[in-house]
């Protein structure tokens, strides 16, 4: 039984969740967002909370309605408070700057890194050393974060590259001379 699953969501107040065939749709004040439903699971909305049950207990069923249900939260979440990822730049020379809606990475190589931002994808550049990546999407945040990260991640021995503010890089230790 999923524990996930049967927890009610509760609607904030501004927020409008409208429920169609296969598709549950939720408008706040940080803009619109939709999430897809499967047929396995039904959902209804009463008064100020949001409920899925599932219709049997087939494992494949029970799987998806924990799933379903914080898919449904993190939509709600996003239309009302956002997700946002910090990520540090740690090198020589390592900088950031936004030219419109793209990121201009500078990170050791010859040339600087152009990366377009998607669209309902806000970046900041606090210092040149500090990227938040802001979405009411929260995988879209993800990803563009995991993205910025794969350019040049984090290396064990300086700890040089790009790293999520709150993530801790292992060091080794270098070779020891004789």
């Amino acid at each position: 039984m999923s524990r996930v699953g049967l927890k009610k969501i509760k609607i904030p107040s501004g927020v409008e969740v409208k429920l169609d065939a296969n598709v549950i749709h939720v408008k706040g004040p940080k803009g619109k967002g939709s999430q897809s439903l499967r047929p396995e699971l039904s959902v209804a909305v009463e008064g100020d909370e949001v409920s899925v049950t599932r219709s049997s207990n087939l494992p494949f069923v029970r799987s998806l309605h924990g799933l379903i249900r914080s898919e449904i939260n993190n939509v709600i979440v996003g239309v009302t408070a956002g997700f946002e990822k910090v990520l540090e730049l740690h090198g020589v020379g390592y900088r950031a700057a936004l030219e419109g809606k793209a990121l201009v990475l500078s990170l050791g190589f010859s040339h600087p890194i152009r990366y377009p931002l998607p669209p309902g994808i806000e970046a900041e550049v606090e210092k040149q050393t500090t990227i938040t990546i802001k979405g009411i999407n929260k995988y879209l945040v993800g990803e563009v974060a995991a993205k910025i990260r794969a350019l040049r991640p984090p290396e064990p021995y300086k700890g040089k590259g790009v790293k999520y503010k709150d993530e801790h890089i292992m060091r080794k230790e270098g070779k020891k001379g004789k």
